[in-house]
């Protein structure tokens, strides 16, 4: 298996450049599905899930090139069948936007149930189920299995009121209805950026999505997509991520490669805690000299704080002066990797979705495990700012939706490495998914 090696105590300073949206291009590519002819897509991230995605295309048949690290080609003019690879399809959470996608090309999809992060709670697709339904699709689950199929032989226009805001549902409901007859209105809609993303990109192959980061989404149904080029966003995830690295550890860091307004949610907590944020036309200047003070976070929809950003701020909350409180707004439970920061010296209460953190002059080093893509972040975050050496076994989930994590803190003094140890048994890590 792969660990990561930190030894802590050292200020991050210099540059770091973003990579596209992870949770963008994970939507856009199966996206190329319902478009005639070829895409190009730029700003493409090259992390573990985006490769996966890819796979699920080309084992269906599509023409999948790479014209440079982060560009792609794609073609799905070869696809006929509206089955995906079932492994591939248990790997990664986002491959329930095939289910979409085939609707919307086929009428019909037979999709494995997805894969992902645990972190301590179910993650339902029934309000993807009822965008479905209400545009005249039968969708049922056996043995893991999901089969829907429009009863018509093609998705038609329909009124949607999520009961939740959720963001996979906004979107997958979106996929199916840009070449359904008529139009779908998705009301309680998510108003994520790459939610937007999705949308400009689909608009700019043809299609007719209105109200994109607004709680009501209207789209037009068109006979058909048809090929061009669009590059992905920054990533909002990673930047806050290096964000709240540089609260934790100290030091001067230009965040580059961003949209500031996508992280002013991120922006104005860190504010709060005491560290200096300067927005410019598109970086944001990080520092953190003095110490941290102790903050309140809720975690909500965009533009709210966001969830995948809750162990990162828990992490920098250990060290800041008094007590600070996380109500986990999204999901019941996201505190697996509180057990972690608990061995390296934190002081941390959890509650159901509440966690109560007092903080501590400082972290010690410790062997810790990755419970999940972005409690792992926050395990790297943990060892930047921890005296002595920190040991981060499970970085498989990091590296699903990191680009060269590892280079890139190297790139502003951090003392990390990624180290091969053989399993002692001689058996290979099993693959997380």
């Amino acid at each position: 298996m792969t660990k990561y090696i930190i030894t802590g105590g050292r200020p991050l300073n210099g540059e770091i450049s973003i990579s596209g949206a992870k949770n963008a291009a994970l939507a856009i590519i199966p996206a190329a599905l319902l478009v005639s002819g070829r895409c190009r897509i730029e700003n493409i991230p090259q992390i573990k899930d985006v490769t996966i995605q890819l796979q699920i295309l080309q084992h269906m048949g599509a023409d999948v090139r790479m014209v440079d690290s982060h560009t792609m080609d794609i073609d799905c003019t070869g696809i006929s069948s509206p089955i995906a690879d079932f492994d591939e399809m248990r790997q990664i959470r986002a491959s329930y936007y095939h289910i979409g996608t085939l609707l919307g090309r086929f009428g019909e999809a037979v999709v494995a149930m997805p894969g992902g992060c645990d972190f301590g709670g179910v993650r339902p697709i029934d309000q993807h189920v009822k965008g479905f339904h209400a545009m005249g699709a039968d969708v049922e689950v056996r043995n893991g299995v999901v089969y829907a199929k429009a009863a018509t032989g093609r998705m038609h226009g329909a009124y949607v009121n999520l009961d939740v805001v959720s963001v996979g549902a906004t979107m997958n409901i979106m996929l199916a209805a840009v070449l359904a007859e008529g139009i779908t209105v998705i009301e309680n809609a998510a108003r994520e950026p790459h939610i937007v993303d999705l949308a400009n990109f689909l608009n700019s192959m043809g299609a007719d999505v209105r109200g994109a980061g607004t709680n009501v989404i209207k789209i037009r149904g068109v006979k058909k997509l048809t090929g061009g080029t669009y590059a992905i966003i920054p990533d909002q995830i990673e930047a806050g991520t290096y964000m709240t690295a540089v609260a934790a550890a100290g030091g001067s860091v230009l965040v580059k490669n961003v949209i500031p307004r996508h992280l002013n949610c991120i922006s104005s907590k860190l504010e709060e805690m005491g560290v200096d944020i300067i927005n410019m036309e598109d970086s944001v200047l990080v520092r953190r000299r003095g110490a941290l003070h102790r903050a309140n976070v809720k975690t909500m929809p965009y533009p709210g704080f966001p969830t995948d950003m809750q162990p990162q701020i828990a992490t920098v909350l250990c060290l800041a002066q008094g007590t600070s409180i996380i109500t986990e707004g999204v999901w019941d439970s996201r505190y697996k990797y509180v057990s972690e920061l608990l061995r390296m010296g934190a002081n941390v209460q959890v509650n159901g979705r509440i966690a109560v953190i007092e903080g501590v002059k400082r972290l010690t080093g410790a062997a810790i495990k990755s419970w999940d893509l972005r409690a792992g972040a926050a395990m790297v975050i943990a060892g930047l700012c921890a005296e002595g050496v920190t040991e981060v076994e499970g970085v498989n989930y990091i590296e699903r939706g990191y680009e060269n994590l590892v280079e890139k803190l190297r790139s502003v003094g951090a003392d990390i490495e990624s180290v091969y140890v053989p399993d002692p048994e001689g058996v290979e890590e099993e693959e997380a998914v």
